[in-house]
């Protein structure tokens, strides 16, 4: 018998390695132009000579193999949004986490074991580069697919901007910016398309059709919902659910929505759908600007269009779905409480910051102080005080207690995980309550944190690897809403071999790859970003020294008027009793 289980499972195993290959997508990255809302045609960053990117496509054990070339005048690097990358860290993506940046001319190649199944996307992790278009959607598919339906759509909602991220973001960290106000979209695009051209979907009467939203935003929230049809949420950020019906469902910057809709038997009616900017994540609404975009459900070419204003707005609760896949909620052996703020700093910029401290990145690329450091790993100050690191032990259990005491809405995405999401409520977290969840809790990797609310997130650290952990609002991660989680660095030290084309990247831009922050031994971190810092709530010395400065300035300035009213007295009396006045 136990012969036959050995026999079962060796010829599963051979079989399972035998469906899994090397998908294989040959990018080469450049300038292209595109005007895909009909106003205002501007350079973008496509593949291939093509923008919108094409989709990706791959399924569950497959290798994904990306060959990249960069043919940009910038560096670049790509980060597999949702991924885990157990084993690859060094795959991630994001600049001077896990990577240099691949050099303008340079190739480099992307090795990434599926290890999941759903909804991704992949984008630039370098600047504010996805904003300007290189960014595409990831399917991965599962061959025991757990829902049925018919057809597939993959449906893509972007903000859009005329002008270049560069520009944008060099308005966006400004010091005439010090309200920190964001860049507002000039549009929305849906599956690549705006202005005055609906995106259409194509429906066959009885189909039942899953149909994949990916949010793929700098920074806009969309409310999406179809008149005349019934949603059944499937998936959330790759984590199956229970079917659960809903009137609407919301997506912030990043997030991803798997949906099944099932046609109507008559086709004499086309619907609209609706994918609505939410304009409370904009501090103005620039006149013209259409942020309540739809599109066409069509059943037939010819068919005149059904409106149905029933459409149920009630919110949409992600933390109330239910998992397909149960897991029990998990408790935690280390939290770490992260406060959001958005601040003037002493560079008089507006910074984003994780308990008032805003990221900068090292000199040396995280996950590569973690692998060289030896037992200094272990201790967060090697990474220097602006990465905001966090070290936790290998298979920990993690908790993160985000409070949001920011006026706006904010999507926190980690990287290299899913997380339950354990309860929300409004901020402050109070430390000394510890909930328990009975029933197993939902799970993603993106969540969002409306203004004054707190979220409490839970993880098993068992996957070893430096993991950001920031807002999805891309001019939110450039001003430093972010920090890192360094997951067992002894235990990266002996599974994780940096591929050598990365170390030379690095050595092409002249930027160390040992040795702490810093690019030193032990704990000397001369050299290392320190600062911006808050702007002090006490009297500095040279807060004093100016004030003293004013009050001087001040006495001068009184002094003055008064001296030359009295002055002038004394001459208008001495003018007024000359004999020649008295004779007029």
């Amino acid at each position: 018998m136990v012969a036959g289980l050995i026999r079962t499972l060796a010829t599963g195993l051979l079989a399972a390695a035998a469906m899994a290959k090397d998908v294989t997508y040959y990018w080469d990255i450049g300038y292209v132009t595109a005007n895909p809302d009909g106003k205002m045609e501007r350079q973008v960053i496509g593949v291939n000579g093509v923008w919108p990117v094409p989709e990706i496509h791959a399924s569950l054990n497959d290798t994904l193999v990306l060959e990249i070339r960069n043919s940009l005048n910038t560096p670049t690097t790509l980060h597999s949004h949702g991924l885990y990358q157990n084993g690859t860290n060094y795959y991630d993506g994001p600049f001077m986490v896990t990577q240099c940046g691949i050099p303008p001319g340079a190739n480099f190649t992307y090795r990434i074991p599926v290890q999941q199944t759903g909804t991704y996307w992949i984008h630039s992790h370098y600047s504010a580069q996805y904003v300007d278009g290189i960014r595409a959607p990831v399917i991965l598919h599962d061959p025991d697919e757990p829902y049925k339906y018919d057809e597939e759509i993959v449906l893509t909602l972007e903000d859009w901007y005329h002008d270049q991220a560069a520009a944008l973001l060099k308005q966006f960290l400004s010091w005439k910016n010090p309200g920190g106000a964001e860049p507002v979209p000039s549009g929305a695009l849906i599956g690549g398309v705006g202005g005055d051209t609906q995106k259409k979907l194509p429906f066959e009467a009885g189909k039942t059709y899953r149909i994949r939203l990916i949010n793929m935003s700098a920074l806009s929230m969309f409310h999406f919902s179809i008149e005349g049809h019934t949603m059944r949420v499937i998936e959330v950020d790759g984590f199956d659910t229970e079917e659960q019906t809903v009137g609407n469902v919301i997506l912030s910057a990043a997030q991803r929505t798997s949906i099944l809709v099932t046609a109507h038997n008559e086709t004499d009616s086309n619907f609209v759908f609706h994918a609505d900017m939410d304009t409370d994540m904009f501090d103005s609404i620039p006149e013209g600007l259409n942020y309540n975009s739809t599109g066409i459900v069509e059943y037939s070419a010819d068919a005149p269009l059904k409106r149905d204003d029933s459409v149920d707005w009630s919110p949409f609760s992600d933390i109330d779905l239910v998992p397909r896949k149960k897991a029990a909620a998990l408790g935690f052996d280390v939290s770490f409480q992260l406060d959001v703020f958005f601040n003037q700093y002493t560079d008089a910029l507006n910074h984003g910051t994780f308990n008032n401290i805003t990221y900068v990145a090292p000199r040396v690329p995280v996950m590569m102080t973690a692998l060289t450091t030896g037992a200094d790993a272990l201790n967060a100050t090697v990474y220097g005080p602006q990465t905001n690191a966090r070290v936790v032990q290998h298979m920990q259990d993690v908790q993160l207690i985000v409070n949001n005491y920011d006026a706006g809405t904010h999507p926190f995405h980690l990287h290299g995980h899913h997380f339950q999401m354990i309860e929300r409520g409004p901020a402050p977290y109070d430390a000394s309550y510890n909930p328990r969840p009975t029933s197993p809790p939902m799970q993603r990797d993106t969540v969002t944190i409306p203004s004054m609310e707190y979220v409490i997130l839970r993880f098993r650290a068992d996957n070893p690897g430096a993991w950001f952990f920031h807002c999805h609002i891309e001019w939110h991660i450039e001003g430093g809403l972010a920090m890192v989680i360094l997951e067992a660095p002894d235990v990266m030290q002996k599974r994780l071999s940096v591929p050598q084309q990365i170390l030379d990247h690095c050595a092409l831009a002249s930027i160390p790859t040992k040795g702490n922050a810093a690019g030193r031994s032990g704990f000397d971190l001369e050299g290392v970003p320190n600062g911006p810092f808050p702007y002090p709530i006490h009297w500095t010395r040279k807060a004093r020294g100016a004030m003293a400065g004013c009050v001087l300035s001040a006495l001068v300035g009184f002094a003055t008027i008064f001296w030359y009213g009295w002055s002038s007295k004394k001459t208008y009396a001495t003018t007024a009793a000359s004999p020649a006045r008295l004779a007029e």
